[in-house]
């Protein structure tokens, strides 16, 4: 007994079913996204992207012990950077130990991320800082290479302090965090970047 074969019917249905069946979530998704509106929930970063991403220039600054910084020394590992008056204070407090925190609360990720104090003018009460901030890098920023390295900064003049910046570890300054941003936002951003990042 002969098996029937498919008529050209038959088979032109079929490939419109399979047709359909693909292509019906792709239009309805289509729809969604740019006739309605509706956008999809997820994360979204607490921080303000910087884009593009600035790369800094390599400089040596000199720290608050007197030496010389790696001309390297922002790259290579995550950085959380704070600029201020090399008095430090309340504000600048505030914001070393955000940032001494939210490296504190990546616990075996937090050697990827270290932590930086530009400052201005004199520095620093060296026994808070042995005390609440051991491997603090804090330099100056008074010398002509301190200013090439901020001039790659965003031009927002007296913004430049009070925010906490993020450094990736190629040298690119990628984000920046106005001072109300809780220190979770922060936690959070660096746990979806250590995350998905394979370097530093």
């Amino acid at each position: 007994m002969n098996a029937t074969v498919p008529g050209p019917t038959h088979s032109r249905r079929m490939f419109l079913l399979l047709a359909a069946l693909f292509l019906a979530p792709l239009a309805a998704s289509f729809y969604l996204y740019y006739a309605s509106g509706w956008r999809p929930g997820g994360q979204v970063n607490r921080g303000e992207l910087i884009a593009p991403a600035r790369s800094l220039p390599s400089v040596s600054l000199v720290t608050a012990e007197g030496v010389n910084t790696d001309p390297q020394f922002l790259r290579g590992q995550w950085t959380l950077l704070y600029i201020g008056n090399g008095a430090c204070d309340a504000q600048c407090r505030t914001a070393l130990y955000t940032i001494r925190q939210v490296r504190l609360a990546l616990a075996e990720k937090m050697n990827r991320v270290q932590r930086v104090f530009l400052y201005r003018g004199s520095c620093c009460d060296s026994q808070f800082f042995a005390t609440e901030h051991a491997g603090l890098i804090a330099a100056n920023i008074d010398s002509q290479s301190g200013q090439e390295l901020l001039q790659a900064f965003p031009d927002d003049g007296a913004a430049l302090v009070g925010h906490i910046y993020l450094v990736d570890p190629l040298g690119n300054l990628m984000m920046r965090y106005a001072p109300e941003v809780a220190a979770q936002g922060m936690i959070q951003d660096l746990k979806r970047l250590l995350k998905l990042s394979h370097i530093g």
